[in-house]
C-alpha cells in the first residue's frame, strides 16, 4: 500500500520591514523607480515645509490673537462661562464615545496618540497658565468619563441623547447670559464658539426635517408629496451663497415694519437648516428605498399600522443604511458655515479676515490659513470617526 508523502509547508519570509518594502514598493523595476521618485518629492516638500515653519513663519500672529479665534468678541471676564461649556462637552463627549468603543479595547494605539497630543498642545500651547490647567482638567474630565462610561450599564447611557438635549439649554443660557448671568450679544459672538454653535443647531434641526421631507415625498398622499418634492428640488437647485443671503439681507425686506427684526445668527441657522435638509431628504430617501419589500408586507401582516411601521421598520433600517452619506453630509454643513463671513459674521474664517486686515499681520495668509484649516480638519476628521464607529457599531459594514 502506498503512502501519499507529506510535503512540508510552503517556505514564508519573517514579516521584517525590509521584506514588506521589497514585496509592496520595489517589487519591479518600474515599482522601484516611481517609490524612489515619490520619496525625494515626499522628502523635498516635508523638508522645504520643516523650514519655513521653523525660520520664516511669523507665529506671533496666532499667539497675540488666539483668544479671537477661539471666542471671538465675547467678554473676556466672561471666560469662565465657556471653560463650563467646554467641561459639560467634555464629560458628554466621554461618555457616549466609551460607550460606542464598549466592544473594543479599553486603549488603543489611535486613542493613546490622540490623547498625548492633546496632553502636550495643552502644556505648549500659548496660552496663560490658568488656561493649561483649565484645558488640562477639560482632557483629565474627558478621559475619566470615557473609562466610566465602559464601567457603566449600556441601558443606562441608551439615555444620552436625552442627556444631550438637555443640556443645550444649560450650553445655550452660559453662551448667551440673562437668568443671573450677564448677556452677551450674539454680534459679540465669534471664532470656534460661533462655528461650533451654527454647525451643531444646523445639524440638529436639519436631521428630523430631512427625515420628514423624505418620509413626505414617499407618501401616498399628493398635496405631501408635491409639496416635498418642489421643496426639495427648488432647494437643491439652488446655491447656498444665494440661500444665505436671502436669509441675511433679504428676509427682513419681506416682513412687516412692525415685526421685529430677527437676530442674525437665528436667520444663519435657518439658511443652512433649510438648505441641508434638502440634501439630507434625498440620501435618507436612498435608503427608504433599500429596505425589503417584503419586510413591509410582514409587518402589515401582523397589524402595524403605518406610523408604527414606518417608525419601527422602516427608518432604523434605512437610517443605518445611510449613516456614511449622513455623517458626509454633516461634515460639509460644518464647513459651510464659513460662507457665513461673505455677510459679515465672525465665524472661524470671518475672525481670521478680520486678523489679517490688521495692518501689523499682513501678509500672514500662510500662518493663519493653516492654523484655521487644522481647527477644520480636527472636527471634521472627528466627525468621520465617529460616523464610522456607529456604522460599525451597527454592523452597517459588513452588509
Amino acid at each position: 500500500m502506498e503512502t501519499t508523502p507529506v510535503l512540508s509547508p510552503p517556505a514564508t519570509e519573517s514579516p521584517t520591514p525590509w521584506n514588506w518594502a521589497r514585496k509592496n514598493l520595489f517589487s519591479t523595476w518600474y515599482n522601484s523607480i516611481l517609490t524612489v521618485v515619490c520619496l525625494i518629492v515626499a522628502f523635498q516638500t516635508i523638508k522645504g515645509i520643516i523650514v519655513w515653519a521653523t525660520t520664516k513663519a511669523q507665529w506671533r500672529v496666532l499667539e497675540a490673537n488666539l483668544p479671537l479665534f477661539f471666542a471671538g468678541r465675547f467678554p473676556s471676564e466672561s471666560y469662565w462661562r465657556l471653560w463650563i461649556v467646554a467641561a459639560i462637552i467634555a464629560l458628554l463627549g466621554g461618555l457616549t464615545w466609551g460607550n460606542i468603543q464598549r466592544e473594543e479595547r479599553l486603549w488603543n494605539p489611535p486613542l493613546l496618540i490622540i490623547l498625548g497630543a492633546a496632553v502636550v498642545g495643552a502644556v505648549i500651547s500659548p496660552i496663560d497658565l490658568t488656561s493649561r490647567l483649565y484645558l488640562l482638567g477639560i482632557i483629565i474630565a474627558a478621559t475619566a468619563s470615557y473609562v466610566i462610561a465602559r464601567q457603566i450599564n449600556p441601558k443606562i447611557l441608551g439615555w444620552m441623547p436625552a442627556i444631550w438635549a438637555l443640556s443645550f439649554p444649560v450650553i445655550l443660557w452660559l453662551i448667551k447670559g440673562g437668568l443671573g448671568l450677564t448677556e452677551v450679544s450674539t454680534n459679540d459672538w465669534g471664532g470656534l464658539v460661533l462655528t461650533l454653535f451654527l454647525a451643531v443647531i444646523s445639524i440638529v434641526l436639519s436631521f428630523p426635517l430631512g427625515v420628514l421631507l423624505a418620509l413626505g415625498r414617499q407618501s401616498s398622499l399628493p398635496v405631501v408629496k408635491l409639496f416635498s418634492t418642489l421643496y426639495i428640488e427648488i432647494v437643491r437647485g439652488l446655491p447656498l451663497i444665494g440661500i444665505l443671503f436671502l436669509g441675511q439681507v433679504m428676509l427682513q425686506l419681506f416682513l412687516p415694519p412692525e415685526y421685529p427684526k430677527l437676530d442674525r445668527v437665528i436667520r444663519a441657522i435657518a439658511g443652512l437648516t433649510l438648505f441641508s435638509a434638502a440634501y439630507l431628504a434625498e440620501n435618507v430617501r436612498g435608503g427608504l428605498q433599500a429596505v425589503p419589500r417584503g419586510q413591509i408586507e410582514a409587518a402589515r401582516s401582523i397589524g402595524l399600522n403605518t406610523p408604527l411601521l414606518t417608525i419601527l421598520i422602516v427608518l432604523p433600517q434605512a437610517l443605518r443604511t445611510v449613516i456614511p452619506a449622513i455623517g458626509g453630509q454633516f461634515i460639509g454643513l460644518f464647513m459651510d458655515t464659513s460662507l457665513l463671513s461673505l455677510f459679515g459674521m465672525l465665524e472661524l474664517i470671518g475672525i481670521s479676515r478680520a486678523v489679517l486686515a490688521n495692518p501689523s499681520y499682513i501678509g500672514r495668509y500662510a500662518e493663519v490659513y493653516i492654523f484655521v484649516g487644522i481647527i477644520y480638519w480636527v472636527f471634521c476628521y472627528s466627525m468621520s470617526l465617529a460616523s464610522r464607529k456607529i456604522e460599525r457599531s451597527l454592523e452597517v459594514s459588513q452588509r
